[in-house]
């Protein structure tokens, strides 16, 4: 077995153990609220740290195009944490999948 394969499941498997953690996140929120409240990845990056999320902002549309940041960025930061991690959690097991030979 390769040395990437080995990389990719140990990163999907920390991703996916991540995106657990952000699933719990956001049912003790909405425990405490009395409702359901989604985490979204913008909010997420927001309580973390706010200035890298500004300056994030301010890099993409001045040198990439604020085409890309609205609406582009804007409705990936509006998707659930968890569903964002989830997703290169997937990518990266399904690249380290062992394979079983046959006998």
């Amino acid at each position: 077995m390769g040395k990437t394969k080995i990389i990719c499941r140990i990163l999907g498997w920390l991703l996916l153990a991540l995106a657990l953690m952000a699933v719990g996140a956001e049912a003790v929120a909405s425990l405490r609220a009395g409702a359901w409240q989604p985490m979204s990845l913008g909010q997420f990056w927001s309580d973390l740290d706010r200035g890298s999320l500004n300056m994030m902002q301010a890099l993409v549309q001045r040198y990439l195009a604020p085409a890309i940041w609205d609406p582009g960025v804007i409705a990936v930061l509006q998707w659930p944490t968890w569903l964002i991690i989830l997703i290169p959690a997937a990518i990266f097991l399904l690249l380290g999948h062992r394979r079983h030979q046959s006998r």
